[in-house]
């Protein structure tokens, strides 16, 4: 095995994250490469939802999405399981948009800004040593004065680093599934849902070209207990829901399977690990119902891109640029998870949210103060 080039920085995973710092950091004249284990476009698990606080940021780096006739969503409701529901006007809002769309136009501008994207090519271990780090790729290898970990939920990279939360038992937090469906579906186009059902939670909104994402999480007990059947869970749990029965009912689904991820973790995570800056989901995991975890892993590109332009112009030491984006993320992204945390909690068993609906219901404020506390202003 032998080592073919010398980059300034390596990225791990071509999602959000990684696809937003890579588009940074070449349009500022650094050497990119970027590791993706898929090949673009594809669908992935995500509730398709994004925050305004993110519309001009994406815009600044080439995504025209004032041209692309997107649905702004600015109405929320939230079900219990017996189907008590509340609606809310939301302040900021957001807009629908598929990952199958998003991520392959921001590939196509990386690629134009100058990165190297290594499609269906998965990182088999990285490694600093002597002021590099060493990554390795099936049969080739490569060095980068910086890497960083943008791989999501969860990867085998966390397995080799021995991350904390690899480690952790299995507990309400860690155990979960996610399932996606793109459909056709009678749903107003400006609201978002989020209808709970036992131990878990399924939003809906509306994407591009009039389909909507339908997207739920739940424990993976949920599915051993229906056989390990999706469609079987889908029947006996969550169609206790009215609204989900009424929405899984009528709704035309466009692809015969869903996409899925198992082992989801909320535990705490670090944004550093052996010099590794880690990035979107792969450095803290917000709970789905907030509806900013999209938002979170563009703004945390953001982030990162300005620690790593002057720690590779010489301006900071490794040391100064790990500490201030360890301390900058904290400071933008802490209370957003805690109070995801605390939000989690509140949901999915039924007479817990159906207590936490009814006392939200005639205190609007307090839905402003929780959506609030889970999303930050534009960036």
């Amino acid at each position: 095995m032998t080592t073919e080039q010398t980059y300034d920085v390596a990225i791990i995973g071509g999602g959000l994250a990684g696809l937003c710092l890579s588009i940074q950091l070449s349009g500022a004249g650094f050497n990119v490469i970027l590791f993706e284990k898929e090949k673009y476009p594809f669908h992935k698990v995500c509730g398709e939802y994004v925050s305004f606080e993110c519309w001009n940021f994406l815009e600044e780096l080439g995504v025209p999405l004032s041209d692309w006739n997107l649905p702004h969503i600015r109405n929320l409701i939230v079900s219990s399981p017996s189907g008590k529901a509340i609606r809310h006007k939301l302040d900021l809002g957001g807009f629908g948009i598929s990952r199958y769309k998003l991520d392959a136009f921001l590939a196509t501008l990386s690629r134009n800004a100058g990165t190297t994207i290594l499609e269906e090519t998965r990182v088999d271990n990285v490694w600093y040593s002597n002021g590099h780090f060493h990554v390795q790729y099936g049969s080739g290898m490569c060095k980068a004065k910086l890497a960083t970990g943008a791989y999501g939920k969860r990867s085998n990279i966390d397995i080799k680093l021995k991350r904390a939360f690899i480690q952790n038992k299995q507990n309400k937090l860690n155990n979960y599934i996610g399932v996606k469906y793109h459909v056709k579906a009678d749903f107003p186009s400006d609201h978002i849902a989020l209808h709970n059902f036992d131990n878990g939670y399924c939003g809906i909104s509306r994407v591009e070209d009039g389909k909507y994402c339908l997207c739920y999480l739940t424990t993976a007990f949920n599915l051993q207990r229906s056989g390990n059947s999706i469609k079987e869970m889908e029947r006996t749990i969550l169609r206790r829901n009215p609204h989900l029965d009424s929405i899984l009912g009528k709704a035309a689904f466009l692809t015969d399977e869903p996409v899925t991820i198992a082992q989801i973790s909320f535990d705490k995570k670090t944004q550093l690990e052996h010099h590794l800056l880690m990035m979107g989901d792969a450095a803290g995991v917000i709970a789905p119902l907030c509806g900013n975890g999209m938002t979170m892993a563009m703004h945390g590109s953001k982030l990162a891109f300005e620690q790593i332009k002057v720690f590779l112009q010489g301006k900071i030491s490794r040391y100064e640029m790990e500490y201030n984006y360890q301390r900058q993320w904290e400071e933008t992204f802490s209370r957003r998870l805690k109070t995801g945390r605390f939000i989690q909690r509140m949901f999915g068993k039924d007479w817990i949210t159906d207590i936490f609906i009814g006392l939200l219901s005639p205190f609007p404020f307090l839905v402003d103060k929780l959506v609030k506390q889970t999303h930050g202003e534009p960036f």
